[in-house]
């Protein structure tokens, strides 16, 4: 075998002995598919090529050549759990793949295959194995006729082994699987052990697909339009076999990112199971995090941030285990870098805030596990009042999914103890869950309405780039959602013209307003959309006569909205560049609105962004603006913008063909929209906000030209008006501002402990008493005291009477507030979060807390009085204390 040879060096190897073959070198796809809502991640080298696979998107090459990224943690592909247990599983690897799109099929595939195996990497043909679909019999007679591999070594199996299928639904078709044999040391010892058996002896590494069907929702399997080839090797795997490794994880694409591991957390790997597997966890998590991050995506609590969330916490879970303390992940992070910079360059232009990010969400989870202990012990102390042995596994849940609280560590301290947790209950809640997630999720099938199916060969011609009116001819017309001859005066629809100068909205740029004119009627357009890639849709209301399908027309763009959305647009992409030199490269943008009043941009940053940061995003920005550098577009094959140094959209579908927006030294990206001419016509950009949206998700509004104009004039305005009614100047302004409301301040500071006093030494002749066998219980009531107050008394009333219960109450504006408090030499036979939610029944609300300490609330003050005599009877009830 070819002993030595990097990760690296193998994926090279690959690449080129493929582009030898005439292959096409396909760059890597992003994690976050492009334009695909059937899928949350990447989970196949093939998925870039899945519309290629349908016939519904054309190539100019039909053959092709990737590693691509793929990340498997969610449906079908979830690889997990099974991450750090076995010697094969990862979250992230990457696919070799060799394709053919209705050139070569199963001959081929098989040749190329055989020879890059036993020849390029000299692997020995006695050590390989293949299987095969069990139907399939034309590959089963093809293998010992192409390689000269015995029949004996070509295993038939069944569709749940040599079937391959994307998803539920798209291409699929059978396959034939290549293994290599560890040898008889490895493995069960079986003398009938074959690619069939489990045991390990035997290494799938490349799984050869022969697309012929795509599968409906129905699972109907209809032939492809041309039989193709899929292929998918795992680097990783075969870096394995060709390094002489026992697994991935000890091959130079992750163990690098164990021994950095080992370093930071002062564990050895190789010397104890437990600690091997949370070690693998780390190296194969924090590989996933970069390539993620790198991607813009941050943890959060949705969607593809919710994963990274939950796999980053995972792996700081097995930290902890280790014994760490301290955030150590950011520290291991650079080892990811330092493999994959010359492979992946994304990774090193976001290396400067990755280890920010990584940290902060280690703290943020530091803060999550102390939240969350303090809600898990006061749920043990609960159950145990309760004299339960049981906590409820959707109370286990809610900790998970509401604070990142694992679900391991809650069952550890459990047992500590000595209490179980109803799992089935945890299981029960998990997929209810997961029904309204499914419900709910943008990630899924949008089905296209019937009126556009029969349009979906039509194409509009878009000549809004050179012009802003054109003369052309009526496609179709709808009118409440179906076909129609005409449209007349007072009805609105849609009309689809042959050629138009408006701009469909797309990309995040407003569709274009104006006006459509034939010889029997005029309409205007109120807005214009595309409702399939190639088709434009003009909205309109008609004003004068009736427009039929099939005449001529005029189509005008409002001038004035387009100038000022082409502003807007190209102040986007001075801003994107802005906020990468500001904040970091890992900003990515996560969506944009470009309309003609003002501009709104989304982007990811794990953090608010500071005064001091806008201001230096605006001085960027309008440093450009005078600087009116002519902005360029041009078209190019996609591969070559990209190798330009353009950037692209992430999530964003491109052809083979894209318009590359050029603004010379300062930003670059991939765009169909329109634009200004120049940088200088946008003449000012103002920021309005900056919000978060998500959680990693950032927004800044903004105007630009006229509208910025009359934005800071509005300012000026509004400013001299706070300074007259300061009675001073606008220069002084501030500082009399910060005067009065730090005098205010103490004013509310002087009310509050006027308020408190009179709190507490007013009228308590409400105040009641009782012993309940042997224990002082007191009920009280103070008006006009607030939460803090009554909090305050009641603990002042602990301590006077020494041991015993109190639950004090207030009313005030159709509010009440009640705290109940227990002496700790009784919180283990009585609990104040019971009494002060069996009180704020009564008055119409709810609450609870601690053992020692509880505060509710409610709605009806009538009833105050007998939510404080309550309390006599809770304390009979939890005492077992007969109440007659």
């Amino acid at each position: 075998m070819s002993k030595g040879m990097s990760g690296r060096e193998i994926r090279e190897a690959f690449m080129e002995y493929f582009a030898g073959k005439d292959h096409r070198k396909v760059r890597s796809s992003n994690l976050v598919p492009s334009a695909d809502p059937t899928l949350l991640f990447t989970n196949a080298g093939m998925v870039p090529f899945k519309d290629t696979f349908l016939g519904k998107e054309s190539r100019d090459y039909n053959r092709a050549v990737s590693c691509q990224k793929c990340l498997r943690v969610s449906g079908k592909h979830n690889d997990l759990e099974a991450v750090g247990r076995t010697n094969r599983h990862n979250t992230f690897f990457e696919m070799l793949g060799n394709f053919s799109f209705g050139d070569y099929f199963k001959e081929n595939a098989i040749e190329y295959g055989w020879e890059f195996l036993t020849h390029t990497m000299k692997i020995p043909k006695e050590k390989l194995w293949v299987t095969v679909f069990e139907k399939d019999d034309e590959a089963g007679k093809l293998w010992p006729q192409l390689t000269g591999i015995q029949a004996e070594r070509v295993i038939p199996l069944g569709e749940a082994e040599n079937f391959w299928s994307m998803g539920a639904v798209g291409p699929c078709g059978p396959c034939s699987e290549i293994f290599v044999d560890h040898g008889e040391a490895i493995g069960c010892g079986k003398p009938a052990c074959s690619p069939a058996c489990d045991c390990g002896r035997y290494e799938e590494i490349w799984n050869l697909v022969f697309m012929q069907y795509n599968r409906d929702e129905t699972g109907k399997l209809e032939p492809l339009p041309n039989p193709s080839i899929d292929t998918g090797m795992g680097l990783e795997r075969l870096a394995s076999v060709i390094q002489g490794v026992p697994s991935n994880f000890d091959t130079d694409l992750i163990r690098p990112v164990i021994a950095r591991a080992e370093d930071v957390l002062g564990k050895g790997y190789g010397i104890t199971a437990g600690d091997d597997i949370s070690l693998r966890v780390i190296g194969d998590h924090i590989r996933t995090a970069a390539f993620l991050i790198t991607e813009g995506i941050l943890p959060s609590n949705d969607d593809r941030g919710y994963v990274l969330r939950r796999i980053m916490r995972r792996a700081m879970r097995h930290g902890n285990m280790l014994g760490a303390k301290e955030p150590f992940l950011y520290k291991v992070v650079g080892s990811v870098i330092d493999i994959f910079r010359e492979s992946y360059p994304e990774l090193t232009e976001a290396e400067g805030s990755m280890a920010r990010i990584i940290e902060v969400e280690e703290k943020r989870f530091s803060r999550t596990l102390s939240a969350g202990l303090k809600i898990l012990n006061d749920e043990i102390e609960n159950v145990k009042a309760d004299r339960s042995t049981e906590i409820n596994g959707e109370k286990i849940f809610i900790l998970q999914d509401r604070y990142g609280f694992p679900k391991d560590l809650a069952g550890d301290i459990a047992a500590d103890a000595s209490l179980s947790i109803s799992w089935v209950d945890y299981d029960t809640a998990l997929e209810k869950q997961r029904k309204l997630a499914r419900s709910s999720s943008k990630i899924g099938k949008l089905e296209l309405p019937e009126v556009y199916k029969s349009l979906e060969n039509e194409k509009t011609e878009f000549l809004g780039y050179e012009t802003l009116f054109a003369d052309s001819q009526i496609v179709s017309i709808i009118v409440d959602g179906k076909s129609a001859d005409k449209i007349s005066k007072g009805e609105s629809g849609e009309i689809v013209l042959t050629k138009t100068p408006f701009y469909g909205e797309s990309g995040g740029q407003a569709g274009d307003k104006g006006s459509i004119a034939s010889e029997t009627g005029r309409a205007v357009v109120t807005d214009s959309q595309k409702p399939l890639p190639n088709l434009i849709s003009h909205h309109v209301k008609v004003i004068e006569g009736e427009i039929s399908k099939a005449q001529k027309v005029a189509a005008k763009v409002d001038a004035e909205k387009r100038e000022a959305t082409r502003r807007n647009h190209t102040a986007t992409h001075l801003l994107q560049s802005a906020l990468r030199m500001v904040l970091g490269e890992h900003v990515k943008q996560s969506g944009s609105a470009v309309g003609p009043d003002k501009l709104r941009f989304d982007f990811s940053h794990y953090t608010a962004t500071t005064h001091e940061e806008l201001l230096e995003l605006e001085r960027i920005v309008n440093e450009k603006v005078r600087e009116n550098i002519t902005v360029g577009t041009k078209e190019m094959d996609t591969e070559s913008a990209m190798d330009g140094g353009a950037t692209a959209l992430f999530g964003e579908k491109y052809g083979a063909k894209v318009r590359v927006v050029n603004i010379p030294g300062f930003s670059k990206e991939l765009c169909g929209g329109t634009h200004a001419g120049s940088t200088g016509e946008i003449g000012l950009l103002k920021i309005l906000s900056e919000t978060g949206v998500a959680a990693g998700i950032r927004r800044l509004e903004a105007v630009t030209g006229e509208g910025a104009f009359e934005y800071v004039q509005k300012q000026e305005a509004e400013l001299k008006l706070i300074a007259s009614l300061l009675k001073c100047g606008i220069e002084t302004a501030p500082q009399k501002v910060e005067k009065l409301l730090s005098h205010s301040k103490e004013l509310e500071k002087s009310v509050k402990k006027l308020k408190s006093e009179k709190a507490r030494g007013g009228d308590r002749s409400s105040i009641e008493e009782e012993e309940v066998d042997g224990i002082k219980v007191i009920a009280l009531k103070l008006d006009g005291a607030d939460a803090d107050t009554l909090r305050a008394v009641v603990d002042e009333t602990k301590v006077k009477i020494g041991s015993g219960v109190v639950l004090a109450a207030t009313a005030d504006d159709g509010k009440v507030i009640l705290i109940a408090g227990v002496t700790k030499d009784l919180t283990k036979k009585l609990h104040a979060g019971k009494i002060a939610k069996s009180a704020a029944v009564i008055v119409g609300g709810g609450g609870g807390g601690r053992p020692d300490m509880a505060q509710a609330g409610g709605s009806d003050p009538s009833k105050v009085g007998e939510a404080l005599k309550s309390v006599f009877k809770s304390v009979k009830n939890q005492l077992g204390v007969n109440s007659g």
